[in-house]
């Protein structure tokens, strides 16, 4: 019988590990002097918001603690409430990539407004664990399109913007009010970018480039990369600076350091959980 490795015995005879428990058990004993917060009848009910199984079974789900016993859809719409930030996330599903769950993860640590998934309907979600419940995900068939629907969205965003800059002007100017000494904080209209991930000659490293406040990242595949298509699209292509053996870091990795360089930008006007 072949010997164990002497790392793997020592490692089964320390004892270790022993895992904190996540998250709570059953409300009843938890709370065992508190009425269920689904009971209609305290002072601060709010309907829909808990889930009637986990107050009973409790609550043992990767989620924060403020949204323990909470059902899926009022964690979703209390993440729209607090606000999503200004970027947005696509990835190409040519290959089947099983980083997209992963990608898909991030987006929702760091409060992506979307993902979008260009290709094939069906993709891995193992790696997602469960977060593509809370967060916003919509397909695509090409690339074209999605860079087409995601500029008029832009667009409607920018007429929107203008709209109520003027409505506010005229108010200012009906009642009289106008102050010269007043800073104008009148929100303006931010136009957004498409904004590639890839290692290609012309693209310019993350390190130095300024994210725009609003913002659609592409990414492509673990391998081949993004497609002609994605990177014809693009108004900006980006790389990640690496020093290495290697030509390129794994997708649902280049998509997290992405991201963060986004959140280090911008990521200061929404409440951090």
């Amino acid at each position: 019988m072949r010997e164990p490795n002497p790392i793997t015995a020592a490692a089964k005879a320390s004892g270790e590990p022993v895992f904190r428990q996540i998250g709570v058990g059953p409300w009843s004993q938890e709370h065992p002097n508190s009425p269920r917060p689904d009971d209609p009848a305290i002072p601060d009910f709010v309907s829909g918001c808990y889930d009637a199984a986990l107050l009973d079974e409790g609550d043992r789900r990767n989620v924060l603690d403020r949204y323990r016993y909470w059902t899926v859809e009022a964690i979703r719409d209390d993440l729209d409430v607090r606000g999503r930030h200004g970027f947005e996330v696509a990835v190409e599903n040519w290959t089947h990539d099983f980083n997209i769950g992963s990608m898909v993860r991030t987006a929702n640590a760091f409060a992506a407004r979307t993902v979008h998934i260009v290709g094939p309907h069906k993709w891995n979600r193992k790696g997602s664990l469960m977060t593509e419940l809370y967060q916003h995900v919509e397909h695509h068939p090409s690339i074209e399109e999605l860079v087409s629907s995601w500029r008029a969205q832009m667009q409607r965003e920018i007429d929107a913007a203008r709209h109520n800059a003027d409505t506010a002007d005229a108010d200012r100017s009906n009642t009289d009010r106008v102050n010269t000494d007043h800073d104008d904080v009148t929100a303006q209209p931010c136009e957004g970018r498409v904004v590639a991930l890839d290692i290609i000659p012309g693209a310019v490293p993350i390190e130095s480039y300024q994210f725009p406040e609003r913002c659609l990242m592409l990414f492509g595949a673990e391998g081949p990369g993004l497609s002609s298509k994605a990177l014809e699209l693009a108004d900006d292509v980006v790389y990640i600076s690496q020093f290495g053996s290697v030509r390129s870091i794994n997708a649902g990795a280049a998509a997290a350091v992405a991201m963060h360089c986004w959140i280090a930008q911008h990521g200061r006007g929404i409440q951090q959980s």
